[in-house]
């Protein structure tokens, strides 16, 4: 991956970004679950719009990720793992956590990672081996050693995800157990990316959608933390859980939660 590759998926990011922006308001408030289709799909086209013949340009051979492998092994090849409105109930909620968010996958490796905040003017950017950056500024996860002084968080169940709701309860509590500081918040990128800045000290979420968690995933690894599957295994694209962390408090993560069956 080159510099000039980040770069340009980075101003396409950016682009989308502004014209998403240009449709927010913190005035915003929908009347109920058809209106927040209704714009929320509006509000995706324009993104999608800019991004995916853009980005088809960049890298011609590149599959685009589609519902079928958001949570399965992707085949070998390249891949572009896009959410084109990352927090898009937040965006039509007037709410400031929504992004872009662009990953390139090569072989069963997140390779490039590109998240663009436009509330903040904030640009997450990673290479595989190139480290993590925000704004152009290193990223380095917490040094925290103990998870009695730790902030952790999970994410919330995907739609039609009813199996993941016990599990989901279970590890809050063995966490509010151990953890400073025990949230539950969506979309998976924002627990991730500050786990990457090294506000957060712990993420992990149950039958996580790859789009949800590839940008966030690469730039945890690059910022040093660790990215594995709940159990302790490697994670890879398309894994059913995903656990990050600060390097030292992996195995006491994976020690909690391997009390949740």
């Amino acid at each position: 991956m080159t510099v000039a590759l980040l770069a340009a998926v980075v101003e396409i990011a950016a682009e989308a970004g502004r014209a998403l922006e240009a449709r927010y308001s913190t005035a915003t408030r929908p009347a109920g679950r058809q209106d927040m289709f209704r714009i929320g799909t509006a509000d995706g086209q324009v993104s999608l719009d800019i991004l995916r013949p853009a980005l088809t340009a960049l890298r011609p051979e590149a599959r685009w990720l589609t519902d079928e492998y958001e949570t399965t092994a992707l085949p070998p090849g390249e891949w572009w793992v896009v959410d084109e409105v990352e927090g898009n109930v937040n965006h039509v909620h007037g709410l400031p956590e929504w992004a872009v968010t662009v990953a390139l996958v090569r072989d069963g490796q997140t390779v490039l990672a590109v998240v663009r905040q436009p509330v903040g003017d904030l640009t997450y950017t990673a290479l595989r081996g190139g480290g993590a950056h925000l704004n152009g500024a290193p990223l380095t996860v917490s040094a925290k050693t103990d998870l009695d002084a730790a902030i952790v968080v999970t994410g919330q169940a995907e739609a039609d995800q009813d199996g993941t709701y016990r599990r989901i309860g279970e590890s809050i509590t063995a966490m509010l157990q151990r953890a400073l500081l025990v949230r539950a918040t969506v979309p998976s990128t924002f627990p991730m990316l500050l786990v990457a800045a090294g506000h957060n000290d712990v993420f992990w979420q149950y039958e996580p959608v790859l789009p949800g968690v590839a940008a966030g995933a690469l730039l945890i690894t690059e910022a040093g933390g660790v990215v594995t599957r709940i159990d302790g295994t490697p994670w890879s694209p398309g894994a059913d859980t995903v656990v990050a962390t600060a390097p030292a408090l992996h195995a006491a993560t994976v020690e909690v939660l391997a009390t949740v069956a």
